[in-house]
């Protein structure tokens, strides 16, 4: 057939060992309790007002 020799016992072994080198991913492991905080001298106003002039150039595009 032009694909040489295909051995099925290789393949079940090979299968598996690649479950048994498989870790569990502790989705947790970063995880902050903290708190976080910034200064700025902007007003709560003026960056509402920055976000609705952003929110407006985007719906240019469309």
């Amino acid at each position: 057939m032009g694909f040489g020799s295909y051995d099925e016992s290789e393949q079940q072994q090979q299968t598996a060992n690649d479950d048994d080198d498989v870790e569990a991913v502790n989705v947790h492991q970063n995880d902050h309790d903290g708190q976080m905080s910034f200064e700025s001298d902007v007003s709560t106003d003026e960056l509402v007002s920055q976000l609705g002039e952003m929110r407006d150039d985007d719906g240019d595009d469309e």
